[in-house]
C-alpha cells in the first residue's frame, strides 16, 4: 500500500511539472535593425541573441540595409505574425513612425534601440545619450586643437536620431570657442566608403582642415584612409563607437579618440526589457547605456 501511494504521488507530481511547462508561455520576438552592413548592429545583434537563448525566447531578426521601405515591410511582416514585442533601430525617426502606429493598433508593444521614433507609443527606448557622447567627442578634439582651428563634420544618416543627436552635442561644444572654425559639415550616411569620398572632396576644397568628427566610426575611418591617401597626417579624427577597426586604428595612432558605446549591451537590454514587460513590469520611458572615451591613455 505504502508503494502504491508513493507511485501515485510522483505520478501527480510529473503531472503537475508536465501541465505547468506544457502552459509556460514562451514569446517571439521581431528585433529590427536598420543594417548588418555595421559591424555596431552586428554586435547589438549578437546581444539579442544571447539574451533571448538565455530567456528561452524566439528572436526573429530583420536587416532594413538602411531602407526604410524594407524596414517598414519587415515590420508589416512582424505584425501579420502576431508577434510577441518588436525591437526597432530605425532607419529613419520619421519614417518609422507609420510602422510603430501599426504595431500600436495590433496591440504589439514596440521598444526602440540606440535610435528613436518622432512618435508613436514606445514602451521604452534603450540607447546612449548621443548628445552627451557629441559633447565628450567635441570637448576633445577642441583639447587637441588646442581651442583653435579649422574643423569637418561628417554627418550620419539624415532623419536618424543618432546623427541629429551626435551633431548637436558636438555644435554645442563648437560653438563655445570661438577660435575654431567648422569650415565644412556633408553627409555620408553612416558609410566607410562615402565617408572616404566626401572627404576626399573636403580634401580639395578645404585643405586648410586640422580636425574632424564623424558621427560613427566606419565614417572616421573612411576619412582617415582619404587623408592617407593625400599625404595627410596632421589631421586629428575623432569618432564614434568605438568598433574593432577604429579600436586598432587609435593603437596605430591614426585615430585619436572614439566615443564607447556598448551595442551588446544595448541588444541584450531590448530582449531582457521586453520580456520584462510582457511579464507585467512597468518599464522606465528610457534607460541610458553609459558612454566611454576610449583614447591612447585608456585603449588597452
Amino acid at each position: 500500500m505504502k508503494r502504491f501511494i508513493v507511485f501515485l504521488m510522483i505520478s501527480l507530481m510529473m503531472v503537475f511539472v508536465f501541465s505547468s511547462l506544457s502552459f509556460a508561455k514562451t514569446y517571439t520576438i521581431g528585433l529590427c535593425l536598420s543594417t548588418l552592413n555595421n559591424p555596431f548592429f552586428v554586435t547589438l545583434k549578437n546581444g539579442a541573441e544571447k539574451a533571448a537563448s538565455d530567456l528561452g525566447v524566439t528572436l526573429i531578426v530583420n536587416d532594413a540595409q538602411d531602407d526604410p521601405a524594407k524596414q517598414a515591410a519587415a515590420i508589416e511582416d512582424l505584425i501579420q505574425k502576431k508577434v510577441d514585442a518588436i525591437l526597432i533601430n530605425p532607419t529613419d525617426a520619421n519614417a518609422v513612425v507609420p510602422s510603430v502606429l501599426k504595431a500600436n493598433k495590433a496591440g504589439i508593444p514596440v521598444i526602440t534601440i540606440d535610435r528613436s521614433a518622432a512618435k508613436g507609443d514606445v514602451v521604452c527606448h534603450i540607447a546612449s545619450d548621443n548628445v552627451a557622447g557629441g559633447r565628450m567627442a567635441g570637448e576633445y578634439l577642441a583639447k587637441l586643437l588646442n581651442y583653435k582651428g579649422n574643423v569637418a563634420e561628417l554627418v550620419g544618416i539624415p532623419g536618424t536620431s543618432a546623427a541629429r543627436d551626435r551633431g548637436k552635442g558636438f555644435n554645442e561644444v563648437m560653438k563655445k570657442y570661438k577660435d575654431i572654425k567648422i569650415v565644412a559639415r556633408q553627409t555620408a550616411d553612416f558609410n566607410r566608403a562615402k565617408g572616404m569620398q566626401v572627404f576626399e572632396n573636403i580634401l580639395q576644397a578645404h585643405p586648410e582642415v586640422q580636425g574632424v568628427f564623424a558621427h560613427n566610426d566606419e565614417m572616421v575611418l573612411g576619412a582617415i584612409a582619404a587623408a592617407e591617401a593625400a599625404g595627410r597626417k596632421d589631421i586629428i579624427f575623432v569618432g564614434f563607437d568605438a568598433i574593432d577597426d577604429a579600436i586598432k586604428a587609435i593603437k596605430e595612432g591614426k585615430l585619436a579618440a572614439t566615443v564607447a558605446q556598448q551595442p551588446f549591451e544595448m541588444g541584450k537590454l531590448g530582449v531582457e526589457n521586453a520580456v520584462k514587460f510582457l511579464k507585467g513590469e512597468k518599464l522606465p520611458k528610457f534607460i541610458p547605456v553609459p558612454l566611454k572615451l576610449i583614447t591612447k591613455d585608456n585603449v588597452k
